[in-house]
């Protein structure tokens, strides 16, 4: 490989430019990863690593419009007061804590499946701490478990959160397929956290009898009947379309549109949940990760470690390097720099990517945003959750997953199965 300066450059911004993204800031800026990765694809832009149009086509335009399309149901479902009522209705449940604990991680699996998980962990967060509190039970297991049940329930398909978008997107993995391959792993680790959540809870589902009650919060946003149908509607519909070989993207964006149209509900409320700072991430990384790949480096890196006899596309390496990278720099920064180093012909790659990195969010409450929403909602409600109290769970639930997605993994490979 012949090195000129602006392959240097770009292996020096590619460098800075994940750095930060797993740290989270760059010392004496107050950055955070959506300025980090947009200063780096100035850069790269800046230093001509890439042409504008080689940025420009570096951006996966069809994965971004679908994102944005299910953001855009998400919030209009926020506004119909649909999670919030869920919230409620499960809480009834609460005399039966292990029933109760069971419905709570089943119904932010599912919807977390198919909506955007972190809008399903803010309006489900506040209503069950404070119905739980009212009663004087001890909420921390309950929100860790509405966290895990989140992250899991997003891998079950390719619209389960932003990672997995871009990834059905660029690999082209088939809606009804992949929902068929990951009902397995998912299943099972659902399983799996549940037991592990009650079985580390036990005894300590009540607060002691000082513990401090609490009222349910203000709603802002009450029940709507026809916001809701029509808002489940819409969704319904999309994922029987998705399972056509209609553009993903097309169907998202006409769902988003007929959703904006109300005569009630304005649409600047709507597009104000949208959330554009993911979106300009994914837009900076996208030019970022297209130089380092156009320029050569992804290439020599990856034959460099083949070399050192590490191979990336072998299943098992890939089920824990994705893991790993995602704890280490972010779920979505490293499925940024995998699509473009890994074989995504095989589909099965792809699956291993969309789970891993999923199930890896459980580890740590850094491990995803729906958690750190969890965490700091709950604290808003005068809930506090620790560090080492989230770990306490997280590890061994997230431990657990990968075991299964690796048994899984090696079942699949010994059927022939790639997807």
């Amino acid at each position: 490989m012949h090195w000129d300066f602006k392959i240097t450059a770009t292996l020096v911004i590619f460098c800075i430019t994940y750095a930060g993204l797993a740290i989270g800031h760059i010392f004496w800026l107050r950055l955070d990863r959506t300025g980090i990765a947009f200063l780096g694809a100035v850069s790269i832009l800046a230093f001509s690593c890439i042409s504008l149009h080689g940025a420009i086509d570096s951006v996966n335009f069809d994965a971004l419009l679908l994102l944005f399309g299910l953001m855009v149901v998400s919030s209009q479902l926020h506004y119909a007061g649909f999670y919030t009522k869920i919230a409620e209705k499960i809480s009834s449940l609460l005399s039966k804590p292990q029933i109760f604990m069971m419905l709570l991680m089943t119904c932010t699996g599912i919807l977390s499946s198919v909506l955007n998980n972190d809008v399903v962990c803010l309006a489900f967060t506040p209503v069950v701490a404070a119905a739980l509190m009212k009663k004087n039970m001890n909420p921390v297991p309950f929100l860790i478990a509405l966290a895990l049940s989140s992250n899991i329930g997003c891998a079950l398909t390719i619209i389960g959160n932003a990672q997995n978008v871009l990834l059905g997107q660029i690999a082209g993995l088939h809606f009804g397929t992949y929902l068929l391959w990951a009902s397995v792993p998912v299943v099972l680790s659902m399983l799996a956290a549940y037991k592990i959540v009650i079985m580390l809870s036990k005894g300590k589902f009540h607060l002691d009898n000082d513990g401090k009650s609490a009222a349910l919060p203000e709603d802002d946003t009450p029940f709507d009947l026809w916001r809701s149908i029509k808002g489940t509607g819409i969704i319904v519909i999309m994922i029987i379309l998705f399972f056509t070989d209609l553009p993903k993207y097309l169907v998202a964006i006409t769902g988003a549109g007929i959703l904006l149209c109300s005569h009630r509900l304005d649409s600047k409320k709507v597009l104000a949940l949208v959330d554009w700072q993911l979106l300009l991430l994914f837009i900076g990384l996208f030019v970022v990760v297209g130089a380092f790949k156009d320029s050569g480096l992804a290439d020599f890196f990856l034959k460099s470690a083949q070399n050192a006899g590490i191979n990336i596309n072998n299943s098992y390496v890939l089920t824990l390097g994705t893991g790993a990278l995602s704890n280490m720099i972010n779920n979505s920064a490293a499925v940024m720099l995998l699509v473009k180093v890994v074989n995504l012909g095989s589909h099965l790659n792809s699956a291993i990517i969309a789970i891993s990195n999923t199930f890896a969010g459980n580890f740590l409450i850094i491990g995803s945003l729906a958690n750190i929403i969890v965490v700091q909602s709950a604290s808003n409600s005068g809930v506090k959750i620790s560090f080492a109290e989230f770990a306490r769970y997280g590890i061994p639930v997230s431990s657990a997953s990968f075991v299964i997605l690796i048994a899984w993994v090696f079942i699949s490979k010994l059927a022939g199965w790639n997807l």
